[in-house]
């Protein structure tokens, strides 16, 4: 389910079986222009990964709101802000809590977390035919939809 109200109304009526939540996070930053462009291809990126997990563990799983943080701001900060979202999702309660991210800079706070980290690993967009990189993302997606299975 997506953090859309339609779906809202059929996660409170459903709410005791769905048990894990998906939050997607994402960099922000203008200072550096040379490097917006990767920015705004990993938004793009993890929210299309996000909608194709959500969509192949549909009814176990709620895809809550983006998490921005700024690129180049203090992790430590970061994290007790994503704890605290982490929390608040615990609280309804969800066993289980995913943070979903293109950016490798989150696996040296992954033992912070409170939630369990899918970080995956960029790879190149430019040039690819969109078919291709469908094809891409969704052999990907499989991999991360086994793993988030071995936690239940």
């Amino acid at each position: 389910m997506q953090w859309t109200s339609m779906d809202m109304e059929k996660y409170l009526s459903a709410k005791e079986y769905i048990d894990t939540a998906i939050i997607p996070i994402i960099p922000f930053q203008l200072s550096h222009e040379t490097t917006i462009g990767k920015s705004t291809s990993k938004r793009e990126l993890v929210s299309i990964f996000a909608t194709e997990i959500e969509s192949e563990l549909s009814g176990r799983t709620l895809l809550v709101p983006n998490y921005y943080y700024l690129e180049f701001g203090d992790k430590e900060e970061e994290v007790k802000r994503l704890n605290a979202w982490t929390k608040e999702i615990q609280s309804q309660p969800f066993k289980h809590v995913f943070v979903l991210t293109f950016d490798s800079i989150w696996k040296r706070y992954e033992k912070d977390l409170d939630a369990n980290l899918l970080w995956l690993p960029g790879f190149q967009t430019e040039g690819v035919n969109p078919q291709e990189m469908m094809n891409i993302i969704r052999g990907q997606v499989s991999d991360v939809v086994e793993l988030m299975r071995s936690y239940w």
